[in-house]
């Protein structure tokens, strides 16, 4: 099992930017890949982006090319998302998940969810 808890969201002007981030515990050994998805209200949960656990291989959809960043830090045990340029429709709940694939942007890919962390886009 995997816990991950996020932090890191608030509310931020157009423009501005927020560093997310996602403790991971537990059996950090079966993770393989990281990746952080988001679900405004009334639509599904959609991919932003991932990053392999070992490698640090990235992988974006194309909504968070050029304006997100993920990183991890292994020895923290931690994955962040750096966003940028933020505009009002990239208001969400952020979720971090973690998975025992090495690339992945399914949601049933990733097997351990945490709670989600509000990022709201508003002058």
């Amino acid at each position: 099992q995997v816990q991950l808890v996020e932090s890191g969201g608030g509310l931020v002007q157009p423009g501005g930017s927020l560093r997310l981030s996602c403790a991971a515990s537990g059996s950090i050994f079966s993770i393989n890949v990281m990746g952080w998805f988001r679900q405004a209200p009334g639509k599904e949960r959609d991919f932003v982006a991932s990053i392999t656990w070992s490698g640090g291989t990235t992988d974006y959809a194309d909504s968070a090319k050029g304006r997100f960043t993920i990183s991890r830090d292994r020895g923290k045990n931690t994955v962040y998302l750096d966003l940028n340029s933020l505009k009002p429709e990239d208001t969400a709940v952020y979720y971090c998940a973690a998975g025992p694939l090495f690339a992945a942007r399914t949601r049933s890919a990733f097997s351990s969810w945490g709670q989600g962390t509000q990022v709201t886009v508003s002058s």
